[in-house]
């Protein structure tokens, strides 16, 4: 298991659990990720802060101290 900030561009991931139970995290799982869900980091910012990531078909901005917080299990590339 690794966490989202780790994620290569184009690699898809699923969402296993998140470090820490606090506002933070309900936050992130109110935009969706949510255990079981599929994830896929789309790019990153110039300098590496925030990530984009699609979920649900949405696109979403996370910062890296976020995206750190959520661990996920690496799919296989398509």
């Amino acid at each position: 298991m690794s966490s989202l900030d780790t994620l290569q561009r184009g690699q898809p991931a699923t969402v296993v659990q998140f470090d820490g139970d606090d506002a933070a995290t309900r936050r992130l799982m109110e935009l969706g990720l949510l255990p079981g869900e599929p994830i896929e980091l789309i790019g990153r910012a110039p300098f590496g802060d925030p990530l984009a990531v699609l979920i649900r078909g949405t696109r979403i901005a996370l910062r890296v101290r976020d995206a750190r917080r959520v661990q996920v299990a690496v799919l296989p590339s398509r």
